[in-house]
């Protein structure tokens, strides 16, 4: 019986708990643990399954999930008895920098320092413990959306820090859409100001932070090292160009058409080809669907109302989105994204 297709959902509890249809990215897991990178950079187009990779990742490795095997069960990383001992093992901070699309800095700043806040509050418990100072505790509670940038640099950093002192262990750093903010700051003239700002808060977290074990950020596209990242020497950058996580976004053909069979579609698979094939990531020749593109397909397309015409939902919206300005942002993310 086919599996019930859901769409917009990029929560991994939500999706393994409905029993919603899902094509298994978990060796992600495998790659990048096994890698043994400090600092992971990935760039992806919109709509790619970065968000949802993020919170497979954070799900897997947090300790707030301790015991939920459960959500691994049936998915390749849980084929894998040494990474079964990994699930729930570390403390994980996990963050997105998704809603800052302000028009000034001040806003933008002020966006940022709220997120930061919010995660803090998912670590309340910490104040009624005893690993933290009296000091400790005043700039915990300190935290705010009118800290100085002192604060907010170090923020990430510190909590990295007291988590370590709780958990006695090192500490996974997880920020989906770190360059959403840059976009917007170039396009509305406020890009050096918060690059300054950007600069110094990634320089406290993933450069010179001791309790970091390991850090992922993704992003559509990577901002050039002299800007935010001349400071993170440690920095592994996976482009599209990359062999690195080739297939560990988007759907290759073989999963495209194991998804038709198993909704019945099969007849289907040459016309879907044609609408969405001709993505590379890597060197490796690879047919890459975009994923929304396809489940709505399924849902509306055929599975619901019987139609057989391949909707552009893609083509019309993230495409639209993802070129927006790019003369203009030429000079400041890389030209090989482009």
């Amino acid at each position: 019986m086919a599996r019930t297709v859901g769409i917009g959902h990029q929560d991994f509890e939500d999706i393994r708990t409905k029993g919603l249809f899902y094509i298994d990215k978990t060796d992600f897991i495998r790659e990048w643990w096994e890698g043994n990178d400090s600092v992971t950079l990935l760039t992806r187009p919109r709509r790619f399954g970065k968000t949802l990779n993020m919170s497979m990742t954070e799900q897997f490795f947090s300790i707030a999930y301790a015991g939920r095997g459960d959500l691994f069960e049936g998915l390749s990383i849980w084929e894998k008895p040494d990474f079964r001992d990994l699930q729930g093992s570390y403390p994980v901070i996990s963050l997105s920098f998704a809603d800052v699309k302000e028009g000034s800095f001040v806003q933008a700043r002020k966006t940022i320092c709220r997120i930061i806040k919010s995660v803090y509050r998912q670590f309340d418990f910490l104040l009624e413990e005893d690993c933290l100072s009296e000091s400790e505790k005043a700039d915990f509670l300190g935290i705010s959306a009118e800290m100085e940038d002192s604060e907010a640099a170090f923020s990430l950093k510190a909590l990295a820090g007291y988590l370590y002192h709780y958990y006695g262990k090192k500490v996974i750093i997880l920020l989906d859409e770190y360059d959403t903010p840059l976009q917007e700051a170039y396009v509305n003239g406020y890009w050096e100001e918060l690059v300054a700002f950007t600069r110094s808060l990634f320089n406290s977290t993933f450069k010179t932070n001791p309790y970091l074990e390991r850090a992922v950020m993704t992003g559509i596209t990577r901002v050039s090292k002299e800007s935010i990242f001349s400071d993170l020497n440690n920095l592994k950058v996976v482009t599209t160009t990359s062999e690195e996580y080739e297939s560990s976004f988007g759907f290759t053909e073989e999963e495209v058409f194991a998804a038709l069979d198993e909704f019945g579609l099969s007849e289907k698979k040459e016309e879907v080809k044609s609408w969405y094939d001709g993505f590379t990531f890597g060197k490796k020749q690879i047919f890459i669907i975009h994923g929304p593109s396809l489940i709505i397909w399924i849902q509306n397309g055929c599975v619901v109302t019987g139609q057989t015409a391949v909707p552009t939902a893609w083509s019309e919206s993230s495409l639209r989105k993802g070129i927006r300005k790019p003369s203009r942002i030429l000079s400041c993310f890389c030209r090989e994204e482009l």
